[in-house]
């Protein structure tokens, strides 16, 4: 379950208490609605289905595997199925490595989604074992589906285009400068991310 909207509000309220910059976008842009993913292997599955496709490209394949499988696409029924089937449904051969190594992990007991590590680090290094997964994917689960609020994806472009805007910078910052701009805005990191992709591409600002 991802950051509730009260939850973004009071931790965006808390930043703009710091930083005039942001209190001034807040204020020109309102606050940004909830993103929220289910918590589980299945959100991480979808991540790898659309990964390098179009939106309609990948709900497409999510439709087939559904069709193939079962709603619930349970890591078992999905591991049972041969290379052909999949391919069918849309899989490559990368992506089937990928699809493979995150229900394999689950049916090992290596990840358990509903016990991942409280610490943020803790948690990325271990979602990042699955293969296809990188640190923005983990991110980006830990933030929509667990609402850890001070997840901060720092390698998000669009993340840095915004912290560019908000703060009204020059160029559009490194992830390491966009790591370091936003220090003082702890704990209240993953709210100001999900308010970086509300400013992106608004017009108010």
């Amino acid at each position: 379950m991802g950051l509730s909207a009260e939850q973004i509000k009071n931790s965006l309220d808390a930043v703009a208490a710091r930083e005039p910059a942001m209190a001034k976008a807040l204020d020109a842009a309102g606050y940004p609605e909830p993103r929220i993913r289910e918590r589980g292997y299945v959100t991480l599955l979808r991540a790898i289905v659309g990964q390098q496709v179009s939106v309609a490209a990948a709900a497409s394949v999510w439709r087939k595997l559904e069709d193939e499988l079962g709603p619930d696409i349970a890591t078992a029924d999905l591991l049972a199925r041969d290379f052909d089937t999949l391919r069918a449904c849309g899989l490559s051969r990368q992506k089937q490595s990928y699809a493979r190594s995150l229900c394999e992990l689950v049916e090992a007991g290596a990840i358990d989604f509903e016990a991942l590590p409280p610490d943020d680090e803790e948690a990325i290094a271990l979602l990042t074992q699955i293969k296809g997964i990188g640190r923005w994917t983990a991110e980006i689960y830990l933030l929509f589906a667990e609402g850890r609020p001070d997840i901060w994806p720092a390698g998000d472009l669009a993340v840095q285009a915004g912290v560019h805007k908000i703060l009204g910078l020059e160029a559009r910052p490194s992830e390491k400068e966009t790591r370091a701009l936003a220090e003082d805005w702890r704990p209240h990191r993953g709210a100001a991310a999900i308010f970086t992709w509300h400013c992106y591409n608004n017009p108010a600002l």
